[in-house]
């Protein structure tokens, strides 16, 4: 996949995604999926239009960060199979008419063929510009249009505010089933104060970023990949009270099942699998070797 920051003319006649697809959700993938399956049966390329940064960011005082790092969205529409992604600023566009955007941005860059959007995606000044506005003008500017319907589980309207609300509670199982994948952290192994390694449980720390949605403070059931292996693991979330605390910066701590090697610096992908208990603070390190070990046959059971 080929990702653009600027618009170009070097590619015309595609079918596109429209929307920033913070978390890749059930709902994203459908509106993917639609785009990519067009182009391949209409002999097309599929591109993505996004932005840099997510529109709530300006919008909502009240954003609680991204799901996922906003580069991370590049590996999953590789996975699912675009071919071009463009990331445009977002200031430089906010106060562009909606009619203007689709004549201007959409079809003078792209000449689409078809554009694909979720049932509730804006875009343009004033969020003025719906998927009602792309229906209207797919025939002025001849492409088809597909408006994709939301996926409901269980009652509940697929969105990246129920993603959100499930990262906060520590809901690993409605999460992973709404992302329809489980969820993956990947940051590099930093070096800590080797306390787990104290009390004979060494972890691998990775410094979680402050601009993601946190998710509850606690112990989780974890997969993690070092070196393309998958290992077992548990995983802390969290400040470490026991310990003597970490201040404001949450640290994600994976100890890892029958391993003892040094992976300080390289990049492994947390893979979340269930929650097991909330972060707490023991009476004594005593008390929290005796719980680790606790949880370790939880994940074993």
């Amino acid at each position: 996949m080929k990702i653009y920051t600027e618009l170009n003319n070097n590619h015309k006649n595609l079918s596109l995604a429209l929307g920033f697809f913070d978390g890749i959700h059930l709902g994203h993938a459908k509106v993917i999926r639609n785009a990519v399956d067009y182009a391949r049966k209409n002999g097309l390329k599929s591109a993505i239009v996004t932005f840099s940064s997510h529109p709530a960011q300006k919008f909502n005082k009240n954003f609680e960060g991204y799901i996922m790092p906003p580069e991370k969205r590049f590996e999953y529409f590789e996975k699912i199979g675009i071919d071009y992604c463009w990331v445009l600023d977002f200031e430089t566009l906010v106060n562009t008419e909606a009619q203007i955007y689709i004549k201007n941005i959409l079809v003078k860059n792209f000449a689409p063929k078809a554009i694909t959007s979720g049932f509730n995606h804006n875009f343009g000044k004033n969020k003025k510009g719906t998927p009602s506005l792309l229906k209207e003008f797919s025939d002025v500017y001849c492409y088809e249009y597909f408006e994709i319907p939301p996926v409901i589980i269980d009652g509940k309207t697929v969105s990246s505010s129920a993603i959100r609300e499930f990262m906060r509670a520590g809901d690993i199982e409605n999460l992973n089933k709404f992302l329809g994948y489980n969820f993956v952290y990947t940051g590099e192994v930093v070096h800590g104060k080797n306390l787990g390694a104290k009390i004979g449980f060494r972890t691998a720390n990775l410094i979680y970023p402050q601009d993601c949605v946190m998710f509850k403070f606690g112990v989780y059931g974890v997969e993690i990949t070092v070196d393309k292996r998958k290992l077992k693991g548990i995983a802390n979330f969290g400040v470490k009270p026991t310990m003597g605390g970490m201040g404001n910066q949450p640290l994600l701590e994976v100890h890892i099942l029958d391993f003892d090697e040094d992976i300080y610096g390289k990049n492994v992908s947390v893979e979340f699998k269930n929650f097991i208990r909330d972060e707490k603070k023991f009476n004594s390190v005593l008390d929290l070797t005796e719980q680790i070990k606790s949880d370790i046959k939880n994940i074993l059971n």
